[in-house]
């Protein structure tokens, strides 16, 4: 080719893509967002419609379909099987011929989990479900420490410039409570929201998910996989989702590809709000937002955390050794919170070597520690001493 024939070329992508930015009002180069045909339950018909409706509806983006040809406008990259399909994308997201992509049944590597994007029913708000599918760590308090900043950093990448975070009240939520908030007191900032609730605290009831309380919900991923499937779902019966942004990109430590997951009964509308996510994404440029979160979250501490969750010796000193006897009883209605609910029973037996009688309860926020009220400071300062409360924990 002529250097006269490249020249003429390079001005008229040039001036393309002038009239294409004072078409859509975004100036630089547009995302491209990819999106796989194969395997919806609902049929390729369904997956093109959606991708029609992103195009009709979106700027600043262009999609382009990975599957078997159809009739569209859009530009098709042929493959007619789901394996192939996927080794399409793949090439196209390494090339850079596509900046992310919208698939369907794709494994991840351990360490990376996808975080969905809901709209939820009582108030109409947006909230990122961390996480959906995939698997952050396989062991769950330490995966849900990860997914929540893999929460944050979908949240700031979708443009959310210091996201709200909750954690829903599932096993393992006061651990996570006090792992992030350790975090937080090493210098990474997790801006903690409060429940909606009268007793307030960011550990989150279900009417917190209902109304969308936080910006992201933390829970473990199989959790979160079924909030998906309900928050998308519950107007259809379930065999059609038809609400949100679908289950979202997969994001860990060091994982370079931008690939947003769809389930297999996602319907039209949410086909188009995952391509819009995905788009949002290229366009917030994720990448580099994950490598800053990462490195922040390094930097105050988070591998010591996370190693201080899973080594073997982490039950407090205080819970093992010599029996606990009961001290003589006594009548407890003051309560305390902020303890996981597979400590609670050490935690009892810690007080009551410290002369202290305990029970264990359930309260509206969870597991709690009865002891009589006038013992209430006493027996959270022990407590905090061994490790069972954060020092921001409280009575109920």
């Amino acid at each position: 080719m002529s250097d006269n024939k490249i020249i003429k070329e390079m001005i008229g992508k040039v001036f393309n893509d002038i009239a294409d930015a004072i078409e859509t009002g975004q100036f630089g180069s547009k995302a491209k967002v990819g999106i796989t045909t194969l395997g919806s339950e609902h049929g390729v018909d369904n997956i093109v419609k959606g991708a029609e409706m992103a195009a009709k509806n979106g700027q600043g983006y262009e999609i382009i379909l990975i599957g078997p040809k159809v009739d569209t406008n859009l530009k098709v990259v042929e493959a007619n099987t789901e394996e192939e399909a996927h080794k399409k994308m793949e090439e196209l997201l390494d090339s850079g011929e596509i900046h992310s992509c919208v698939t369907m049944h794709y494994n991840f590597p351990i360490g990376v989990s996808t975080v969905g994007r809901v709209i939820t029913p009582a108030k109409g708000r947006e909230m990122f479900i961390a996480t959906t599918t995939g698997t952050s760590s396989p062991h769950r308090v330490e995966a849900m420490v990860k997914n929540a900043l893999y929460g944050i950093i979908a949240a700031k990448a979708s443009g959310i410039k210091n996201p709200t975070v909750g954690i829903l009240n599932v096993d393992g939520a006061r651990q996570v409570e006090r792992a992030l908030k350790e975090l937080d007191s090493n210098g990474y900032k997790v801006n903690f929201v409060e429940s909606m609730r009268s007793d307030g605290g960011a550990v989150m009831r279900g009417n917190d998910l209902l109304a969308g309380t936080p910006d992201v919900m933390i829970q473990d991923t199989l959790t979160g996989n079924i909030f998906m499937k309900v928050f998308s779902s519950f107007a259809t019966g379930g065999d059609y989702e038809a609400l949100g942004y679908g289950y979202g990109p997969g994001i860990g430590e060091g994982y370079d590809r931008t690939i947003l997951i769809l389930s297999r009964a996602s319907g039209v509308p949410v086909v188009a709000g995952a391509i819009e996510y995905a788009a949002q994404l290229v366009q917030g440029n994720l990448k580099e937002v994950a490598k800053t979160e990462f490195a922040a979250a390094k930097k105050a501490k988070l591998d010591d955390i996370l190693k201080s969750l899973t080594k073997d010796n982490k039950k407090p000193k205080e819970s093992e050794g010599e029996e606990a006897v009961a001290p003589p009883t006594e009548v407890v209605t003051g309560s305390i919170s902020g303890i996981d609910i597979m400590d609670l029973e050490d935690a009892v037996k810690a007080l009551w070597k410290k002369g202290i009688y305990a029970e264990s309860g359930m309260g509206c926020t969870g597991p709690i520690v009865m002891v009589n009220e006038g013992k209430i400071k006493e027996a959270m300062k022990v407590l905090v001493e061994v490790g069972f409360i954060a020092k921001e924990a409280g009575p109920c």
